[in-house]
């Protein structure tokens, strides 16, 4: 019982401390206007990502067909 609230109480002091840390984080790139850098870096990457997943969709469609 101790071991778990232990735990607990743990994953509650990092979990607080990460979302400390992710508000200034933000704040700051949010200050120094590169947040729009990091979105437009994580979109592109997203739909790289999704441009792939419908090349390979199509690619296993046309296969399937053949057979």
């Amino acid at each position: 019982m101790l071991k778990q609230l232990a735990a607990t109480i743990y994953i509650l002091l990092i979990t607080t401390v990460a979302a400390n840390a992710q508000t200034e984080m933000a704040d700051t790139l949010r200050s120094n206007g590169k947040i729009y850098v990091v979105v437009t870096v994580l979109a592109t990457i997203f739909a790289g990502i999704f441009a792939f997943l419908v090349y390979i969709d199509r690619k296993i469609s046309k296969l399937e067909k053949e057979k």
